[in-house]
């Protein structure tokens, strides 16, 4: 029975002072309600109850504040540009890249199974 109550006031300590850490790092803009001192304050007074309040109500979350990152595939933008038909130089210039590449490779096949470094 003691153990289990030593247990939770450590909990409970590590979990206020890591609410008060939080909040005393955290930049000016992400807070909704309160201001800085007057969290830590509400932290400190009442422990857990003012920790559970803080990361309830009292600090906005980075999902709220930065732009969602999309997938290349879920991205419109991006699927339009792949589908976008290709002109009929940029075509010729992707042939003529294929047809040089392949050559290359084919001089390579060339030198036989015993090829030798240079």
């Amino acid at each position: 029975m003691v153990k289990g109550l030593f247990v939770l006031i450590v909990a409970a300590v590590a979990f206020v002072v890591f609410a008060l850490v939080d909040c005393l790092f955290t930049e000016r803009h992400r807070f909704r309600s309160f201001n800085k001192p007057v969290w830590a304050l509400l932290i400190v007074v009442l422990p857990v109850i003012g920790g559970l309040l803080w990361f309830v109500l009292g600090r906005r979350g980075r999902a709220s504040l930065a732009r969602r990152t999309v997938a290349p595939d879920d991205d419109p933008d991006f699927l339009g540009r792949a589908s976008a038909p290709m002109s009929e130089s940029d075509r010729e210039s992707v042939d003529e890249r294929i047809r040089r590449l392949e050559q290359e490779l084919a001089e390579h096949d060339d030198d036989g199974p015993t090829g030798t470094l240079k």
